[in-house]
């Protein structure tokens, strides 16, 4: 069991604190979830049947954890809203010009100011398929629903990204144009 517990931690440990630290947005509270994820892992491994991929399944176990987590927190799901801020993501490119790179990091702080307000199960998926670049089928897995459900949540978080992002757009520009005079 060592072995296998040491392979699971080597392969899939950041992915698993890096998914749990956009679900709460605070490191030590991310290490905590990530360490009672393993204690579910070492509790229920005999019973992994191998019937989805480890990351998957890892994926799933880390999912419950957070759930298990806002369920204890009072008023979760506003707690939620306010601690995701993906405002300090990393911008990688081939050699960016300084403009590029001001107006790239700003719509990545957009895209992730609007992802706050998508719903619990948006920003999973959000997540789970372009932050971890985990397939339909994979995601599924990991969530435990259908692919149905995750093509119809994926369809709906980006249009409402989109929706939100042009509302932002709207507003930008007058407050913009009163500034200049």
């Amino acid at each position: 069991m060592d072995s296998v517990f040491d392979h699971l931690y080597q392969k899939y440990h950041q992915d698993l604190f890096r998914f749990l630290f956009y679900m709460v947005k605070n490191k030590e509270l991310a290490e905590d979830l990530v360490q009672e994820v393993y204690i579910r892992v070492l509790k229920a491994y005999d019973r992994f049947e191998g019937n989805s991929s480890e990351k998957t399944w890892l994926f799933s176990i880390a999912k419950n954890v957070a759930i298990d987590h806002f369920r204890k927190q009072k008023g979760w799901k506003k707690w939620l809203l306010e601690k995701l801020d993906f405002s300090a993501t990393q911008i990688s490119d081939q050699l960016p010009l300084p403009e590029e790179l001001a107006q790239q990091k700003e719509e990545i702080k957009l895209i992730y100011h609007c992802l706050d307000r998508c719903t619990v199960d948006q920003k999973m998926v959000i997540i789970l398929r372009y932050i971890h670049e985990l397939s339909i089928g994979e995601t599924a897995e990991a969530l435990d629903w259908t692919e149905s459900k995750v093509k119809t949540t994926q369809h709906r978080a980006i249009k409402s990204l989109r929706k939100m992002m042009e509302e932002v757009d709207k507003e930008v520009v007058p407050s913009e144009k009163t500034e200049v005079k």
